[in-house]
């Protein structure tokens, strides 16, 4: 987990501490279990709940560890468990056809956009993270390098030629312009 998931998680159970009068290092296990059922209550899923427990057991450890505590109140906190199959249903090819239509009909960099989330499979922070002077060509084909998440850098084929016009010579135009020539 990075440093920016953990700060709203503690924020969120820091206030509900505080609106229960109760100081954050002499909450028990009951109280972060029951701040666990309210997380549920207020229909939390319960991977948010599971990832808000780890981050106040992993504070929990840090602060055995730097002494505000002589033990870990969340050590065995309950977690909810979680079903690791995944339930989401993707677009079949017409649906996902149609969105590349509708993308196409609009800006060019809509239809970029689009193109690299579904067709490379891109995370949205990587495709809005690419820099337009890592566009290239690698035996024959077009190409872009971006990093992935884990700061792996990649290079991935530059998406489908964009219905009526290409979107190639308008980012090399783009590439350009940034260069100032």
């Amino acid at each position: 987990m990075t440093r920016e998931a953990y700060a709203p998680d503690l924020r969120q159970f820091t206030g509900w501490c505080h609106q229960r009068h109760l100081r954050l290092f002499q909450a028990r296990r009951a109280d972060i279990e029951c701040f666990a059922r309210d997380l549920e209550a207020k229909g939390r899923a319960r991977a948010t709940v599971t990832r808000r427990l780890c981050t106040i057991a992993g504070f929990s450890r840090y602060a055995v560890e730097e002494d505000p505590l002589d033990h870990s109140p969340a050590a065995h906190v309950r977690r909810p468990r979680l079903d690791y199959e995944s339930h989401t249903i993707g677009l079949d090819h017409n649906e996902l056809g149609a969105i590349l239509v509708a993308a196409g009909l609009g800006a060019a960099a809509e239809y970029v956009l689009i193109s690299l989330l579904a067709l490379n499979g891109l995370r949205v922070s990587e495709a809005t993270g690419a820099n337009i002077e890592a566009l290239g060509t690698e035996r024959g084909h077009r190409t872009l390098t971006i990093t992935r998440k884990g700061g792996k850098v990649v290079t991935i084929r530059w998406p489908l030629a964009r219905p009526g016009r290409s979107t190639w010579p308008s980012a090399n135009a783009a590439r350009a312009h940034l260069r100032g020539c």
